[in-house]
């Protein structure tokens, strides 16, 4: 068999590999696209000279291979130059923005991923219940609208109608002082991006694990545990959820591409200082 050290040689080998293909194609893309990047940051008013100055300053007058490796050294230290927006340097950006979206993202992927598995191992247990048919319609509808959609809607009633949360922003303007007025008022500001996120996604959750316990609880182990006559609440969570949780946990890594997609909404209809 394969031991340790060559499996994970293979394994960080073939990360590098990709890692290697994704900065090579997106250094090809966009110097596949039509223009000049220097003209995007030109005035017309530039002369010639100022315009070869910035072509140096990006390193445009170079060869493409040395480009491209000094593409690869600025994106492996982290040296992402100046933001066009801001004037600011772009790392200096990224560390204000980085907490809000990690905040935003964890919470309502815990959130909506705990409330799910709950709902989910519930309706599995009450099959044919009322309850079992409330989570599958709501599974259904969580996919059936749009994001932007349930996010304005939730804007306009809590927001806007019902001013229960603020309108827009990661904190007042000015942000109260103090350590606890601050921490209350960004918790304010999360609650309802964080909600419509846990909205949006607990009811694909539920419906997943619903339907991995009801398959779970039919195996031949399980049939043996409660002829055995242990207790229900030591079946589901020692042989259960224990069978479910491997599968559960390659889902939530799964899904973190999709949550994040589902943030530059997010972040876009709340007006929220994030990536």
């Amino acid at each position: 068999g394969e031991g340790p050290m060559s499996y994970w040689a293979r394994r960080v080998s073939g990360a590098a590999l990709v890692l290697g293909m994704v900065l090579a194609l997106n250094f090809a893309l966009f110097r596949m696209m039509p223009g000049d990047p220097v003209t995007s940051v030109m005035d017309p008013d530039f002369s010639p000279e100022a315009r070869e100055r910035l072509r140096q300053v990006y390193g445009l007058d170079r060869p493409l291979y040395a480009q491209f490796a000094l593409y690869v050294k600025s994106t492996l230290s982290f040296d992402f130059g100046v933001s066009f927006l801001t004037g600011r340097p772009v790392a200096d950006e990224l560390r204000s923005r980085v907490p809000n979206t990690a905040a935003l993202l964890g919470t309502s992927l815990l959130l909506s991923a705990s409330l799910g598995t709950w709902l989910g191992m519930k309706a599995a247990l009450r099959r044919g219940s009322l309850l079992e048919r409330c989570v599958l319609w709501s599974g259904a509808l969580s996919f059936s609208f749009p994001s932007f959609f349930v996010q304005l809607v939730l804007l306009m009633a809590l927001a806007s109608a019902l001013p229960l949360f603020p309108l827009r922003g990661s904190l007042s303007v000015p942000p109260p002082e103090g350590g606890w007025g601050f921490a209350l008022d960004y918790v304010h500001h999360l609650a309802l991006p964080v909600l419509s996120l846990t909205l949006l996604g607990f009811g694909g959750w539920a419906i997943y694990v619903r339907n991995l316990a009801v398959k779970v609880m039919g195996e031949d182990f399980i049939l043996m545990a409660r002829a055995r006559g242990l207790p229900r609440r030591r079946i589901l969570l020692g042989h259960v959820f224990r069978t479910m949780l491997p599968t559960l946990l390659t889902l939530l890594l799964m899904s973190l591409p999709g949550v994040v997609s589902g943030a530059v909404i997010t972040e876009t209809v709340f007006s929220l200082h994030g990536v």
